[in-house]
């Protein structure tokens, strides 16, 4: 095959400038190479009088005279870029007159034979060409592939360290949906999760978790489907094995899943190519399904149209399906380390759960304490972070740092399952049982000199007594039982948890000081010495041991809650809970702690308990104080170096307590102070 660009006119100057004999010459080689039937297999073509070419697929050689390199080398320069580009090479029918071999060593030459070369010659010169050039092409293309193997790598490396440190579930199904997409070009995407433990899975379902598009905006609602042949997800979590599907539309009539377009118009999308891969975990069980649709020549093309899907989309090929194959047997076990974190998550939620109901139970007074105290205190934390002014400023916290915290301070008061019940719950300085002691014992007072009455009455009566002596020892046994009903309200009114007043002791101490006797003879106090201290008490209703052991539930709750394998999230729960009762300048309890030596997390829980101790409103021995006198109260708490000064000020500029306020408020201390 021939052709002349110029036809006849451009033969002539071709022969006018190199000569006569180099169009001869080139002639012949046309005939030559079109004649050998060794070169069948190629296409030989005359592009320009000088220059004669032979093809073999998208690589070829390009012959020209010696002369054409001296005198006229702009003939070449339609192969100029592919000379360069290792796709041509160029032989010389002799050599050039000025002897540029080197220049045209480096611009492409690949052979020079003699200025009338046989077929042989000529053979070998454009067999040794084309083996350079396939050479150099597959050097080419393992070098592309080594490059892009290497990227491949590179990526799944990246995408192996993202998934394997992802712990949330939710985020970690987008993560692995969307690097699946990544590797792959996919348009869009959607993941499932197996849910049920049957051991037949076809009583197993596959929760649809989400969905990601980057051509339609969509919501996209979690549903269940079963576990079946029927539709493609179910089929790859049937079978364990991937589908990859060249058009969702096109399926043989024999396949036993189908595909239903309604969700297509319903969002005006067409899904085309479609490879689905199961994920597994290390015991190869199906935990999940990737899902990936449409596979992109240009991954920042938007397929809005039909027309765009039939430019764009093509099928999934086999490197793709590799990629994704590595990526799901990674994202099936971070997957399922992931399941498990989140049910340990939830296992560990509800034994908190728990255990906040058993101190409850314990003491009813205080339900609900613990749940506010963890709302207060995490709302500070969060408040603390916003905090630029305070020596606290830069503090950040982690979520699992928020966690800790929460944890901590609804288990702050965990110790107390290990304080005696009628300690726990006692609103009165005498417990009632008590109380019903002394009634009774004033009872049988009254009585006994009752019986002495009638008997000294019956002395008289026999001596024969005036009738006044009989009247007169009537009114003393009425005032003798008046003053017994005096002192028993004494009695009853110093039980009360208030503060009392110096005459109040003297009274209780008369009292005491009172006997009787009893029907066996016995000389009896109105009150028993122990009785006596407890009514005494200054200042609420618990004597100085009741006192003890109430603030030994702080080391109770150390002790249990240090037993707990909490991990290395949450290690320090037991120290953050077991100090929230120690006090900056070292009166505290249960350690006397000073200030550098507590715990900020515990300095926080302090100003939270002393708060809602103050303004709980279910404490029957006491009313709740006004959320003004209980932040001036926090205020001489902090005159008296007992709480932390700029904890305080951050309590009071961010009205931590509002949480509380809100209406229907969480019983979670994280997604109150994420509000």
């Amino acid at each position: 095959m021939s052709f002349f660009i110029d036809g006849a006119s451009d033969v002539a100057r071709s022969s006018a400038r190199y000569g006569r004999d180099a169009l001869t010459t080139m002639n012949i080689i046309e005939t030559r190479l079109t004649s050998d039937a060794r070169l069948s297999d190629r296409t030989v073509v005359r592009p320009h009088p000088m220059l004669v070419t032979v093809r073999s697929d998208r690589l070829f050689a390009v012959l020209a005279p010696g002369s054409l390199w001296d005198r006229g080398r702009e003939v070449l320069r339609p192969f100029a870029h592919k000379l360069a580009s290792g796709e041509a090479m160029l032989v010389l029918i002799g050599s050039p007159a000025i002897g540029d071999v080197t220049g045209a060593l480096n611009r492409g030459l690949g052979a020079l034979v003699s200025p009338d070369p046989s077929s042989d010659e000529l053979y070998v010169a454009i067999h040794n060409v084309c083996e350079l050039l396939e050479s150099k092409a597959r050097a080419e293309a393992r070098g592309k592939w080594l490059n892009r193997y290497r990227y491949e790598l590179g990526e799944l490396i990246e995408i192996a360290k993202a998934i394997t440190t992802e712990r949330e579930l939710d985020k970690l199904l987008s993560l692995i949906l969307e690097k699946s997409r990544f590797i792959t070009g996919a348009d869009a995407g959607s993941i499932y999760v197996v849910e049920g433990d049957d051991p037949d899975p076809l009583r197993r379902t596959l929760r649809f978790k989400l969905s990601q598009n980057d051509s339609v905006p969509f919501d996209a609602r979690e549903f269940t489907l079963p576990v079946s042949p029927r539709s493609m997800s179910g089929y790859v979590a049937l079978h364990k094995r991937p589908l990859n599907i060249a058009d969702v539309y096109d399926l043989p009539a024999v396949s036993p899943y189908g595909f239903d377009r309604s969700f297509d118009a319903k969002i005006g999308y067409r899904t085309k190519s479609m490879l689905c891969m199961p994920l597994l975990s290390r015991k190869g069980e199906v935990i999940g399904v990737i899902q990936l649709i449409n596979k992109k020549r240009a991954a920042d093309r938007k397929l809005l149209s039909d027309e765009d899907v039939e430019d764009q989309v093509v099928p999934f090929d086999a490197r793709s399906e590799e990629l994704v194959g590595t990526l799901g047997s990674q994202a099936g076990i971070a997957l399922e380390n992931a399941v498990l974190y989140t049910e340990i998550h939830h296992m560990l939620e509800g034994f908190v759960r728990a255990s906040v109901e058993a101190i409850e139970q314990r003491d009813p007074t205080t339900s609900g304490h613990s749940r506010r105290v963890a709302l207060l205190t995490v709302g500070l934390a969060r408040a603390l972070e916003r905090d630029t002014a305070g020596p606290y400023r830069g503090v950040t916290w982690t979520k699992d740092d928020l966690r800790e915290l929460e944890y901590a301070s609804l288990l702050h008061d965990f110790g107390k399952i290990g304080v005696r019940e009628q300690v726990l719950v006692k609103a009165k300085k005498l417990y009632p049982h008590e109380l019903a002691i002394i009634r009774h014992r004033i009872e049988i007072a009254s009585r006994s000199y009752e019986v002495e009455i009638l008997e000294r009455k019956l002395r008289l009566v026999q001596r024969g007594a005036r009738a006044d002596e009989l009247v007169a020892l009537d009114q003393e046994l009425s005032s003798r039982k008046a003053e017994l009903e005096a002192a028993y309200a004494a009695i009853v009114a110093a039980n009360e948890p208030s503060v009392l007043k110096g005459g109040d002791f003297a009274r209780i101490e008369a009292i005491a000081r009172e006997t009787f006797t009893d029907f066996s003879g016995d000389v009896v106090p109105l009150l028993r010495s122990e009785e006596v201290a407890c009514l005494s008490v200054a200042r609420g209703s618990l004597t100085p041991a009741e006192i003890e052991e109430i603030r030994n539930h702080v080391v109770h709750t150390y002790q249990f809650l240090s037993q707990i394998p909490w991990g290395k999230q949450f290690r320090r729960v037991a120290v953050i809970a077991g100090s929230h009762h120690e006090r900056l300048n070292g009166t505290g309890y249960p350690h006397r702690l000073r200030a550098e030596e507590i715990p900020l997390q515990s300095k926080m829980m302090s100003v939270s308990d002393i708060f809602d101790a103050l303004t709980a409103s279910d404490r029957p021995y006491k009313k709740a104080v006004p959320v003004d006198r209980a932040l001036d109260i926090l205020g001489l708490e902090v005159k008296d170096q007992h709480v932390d000064a700029d904890l305080v000020r951050v309590f009071i500029e961010a009205r931590v307590w509002t949480v509380l306020e809100q209406p229907g408020a969480p019983h979670s201390a994280l997604a109150a102070s994420s509000r």
